[in-house]
């Protein structure tokens, strides 16, 4: 998997919506595989299913 940029656009109960930085469609991921502190409007970078604030 290639890394990849996301933006958290929203969080509806357990999930989490990331908007890619190359505009394709949004994700959806479980909220406890994000990092500790990650909310709406944070910036995620994603490399071999880990992410991370950027």
């Amino acid at each position: 998997m290639e890394p990849k940029d996301y933006t958290l656009v929203r969080i509806e109960g357990e999930y989490a919506y990331l908007r890619p930085d190359d505009g394709t469609e949004e994700v959806f991921i479980a909220l406890a595989l994000l990092p500790m502190g990650a909310d709406i409007g944070t910036r995620l970078h994603c490399e071999m299913f880990e992410y991370s604030i950027i």
